[in-house]
């Protein structure tokens, strides 16, 4: 699954864009009802590996598998 596919599906679900502190490859999420914060590293096109969405999924209580 891509970051594009990751990100669309985080924002379907409430999820809004925190502005950033620093510039980067990486963006970062927040719930308003939700708790914590999602991390997405921003690589392209390229397929975020299996450990690295697993993470997303459990921060973000969605199933994106």
């Amino acid at each position: 699954m891509s970051c594009r596919e990751v990100i669309k599906r985080l924002l379907e679900d409430g999820w809004t864009e925190v502005k950033p502190r620093t510039p980067g490859s990486h963006r970062q999420f927040r719930h308003p009802v939700k708790k914590g914060k999602v991390t997405v590293p921003e690589h392209g096109a390229r397929d975020i590996p299996i450990g690295t969405l697993k993470k997303i999924e459990k921060q973000s209580g969605l199933k994106l598998r």
